[in-house]
């Protein structure tokens, strides 16, 4: 003797619910807007600051705020924050830019990044 059992259930319409940490949210959201703004290209820039997140913020802002011809971003490189700025298309532009930055930031340095 066989019996045959059908649910009126199905497990394809049952709903889940996810409970998730809302920093865990804020930290990804954070990881995305750091990433999208990498620009690793062809070109040089400056690097004004590497270190922790919340003195790369710092710096950022007040770079931002007292310089509006460059353009700035942090970039992450585990476990360092850095702050880039300018999109130099030669060695000698972004050098000539070094001596007008250094002025405020003594630890400025010329680089360029590699491709990822």
């Amino acid at each position: 003797m066989s019996a045959i059992f059908f649910s009126s259930n199905p497990v394809n319409s049952q709903n889940t619910t996810v409970n998730q940490d809302i920093k865990i949210e804020q930290l990804m959201a954070e990881k995305r807007k750091i990433n999208a703004a990498i620009t690793v290209n062809n070109r040089y820039k400056i690097q004004l600051f590497s270190g922790s997140s919340e003195e790369a913020k710092k710096i950022l802002a007040q770079f931002k705020k007292e310089n509006n011809i460059y353009d700035s971003t942090i970039v992450f490189s585990t476990p360092i924050y850095k702050v880039w700025i300018g999109n130099f298309k030669s060695r000698i532009e972004a050098e000539r830019n070094l001596l007008i930055v250094k002025k405020k930031y003594p630890n400025a340095l010329v680089i360029k990044p590699n491709k990822a």
